[in-house]
Parts: structure tokens; C-alpha cells; sequence
């Protein structure tokens, strides 16, 4: 499979070091897989969770971090649309990657 966004992934360790070693690990098993559908990623990592959209939501570093992709089966991509600490994913919505609007209201 191809990683497109791996700038973010380096980005994020240069920030959170911790995550290196294990996105790095991460990365070599995702270009030497060949995935053709959810099942295939769910063979390979056990704990991802397979979102609807072709969204799949991967367990970091012992699940310290998380990591949204978009998989295009047929063309053999995976798109990086989130990496972040379990605390940040936790704000925002995996199948959309926006963050969570908070529920105050600003008054003037």
C-alpha cells in the first residue's frame, strides 16, 4: 500500500517522539501489505476499527496515540487524515476528522 501524508506522520513524532519507533513500525507493515478490502486490515491489525467511508481508525503505541486513515482499496492508497494522542482524537469525529465543535457560546 502506498502512505500518502507521510509528512504528517514525521511531523507528529518530531512533536511527540514516543511515537516514532511505533508509527515507524506501522509504516513498513502498511507498504508491505497488499489490502483489497476492510477484512484484510482487520487480519493484519486486530484492533483497527473499520469506520464507514472507507475510514479505519488504528490503536498507536499501545492505543497512547491514534491514527484516522481513508483507505482507496483499488488504487492501493492509504490517505493519513488524522494522528494525534488518544485525548486529541477523543475531540474530534473520526468519519468526518473535524474537530468537535465545543458547546459553549461566545457572547458579545
Amino acid at each position: 500500500m502506498r502512505i500518502v501524508a507521510v509528512s504528517t506522520l514525521r511531523a507528529y513524532w518530531l512533536k511527540r517522539p514516543d511515537a516514532e519507533r511505533a508509527l515507524r513500525a506501522w509504516m513498513a507493515e502498511v507498504q508491505a501489505a497488499q489490502w483489497t478490502s476492510p477484512a484484510d486490515v482487520k487480519a493484519q491489525f486486530r484492533n483497527a476499527s473499520i469506520l464507514p467511508s472507507r475510514r479505519v481508525v488504528f490503536n498507536i503505541k499501545g492505543n497512547d496515540h491514534r491514527l484516522v486513515v481513508a483507505i482507496a482499496y483499488v488504487f492501493g492508497a492509504v490517505y493519513v487524515k488524522f494522528v494525534g494522542t488518544h485525548a486529541e482524537y477523543d475531540a474530534i469525529s473520526a468519519q468526518t476528522v473535524a474537530r468537535a465543535s465545543s458547546n459553549k457560546e461566545s457572547k458579545s
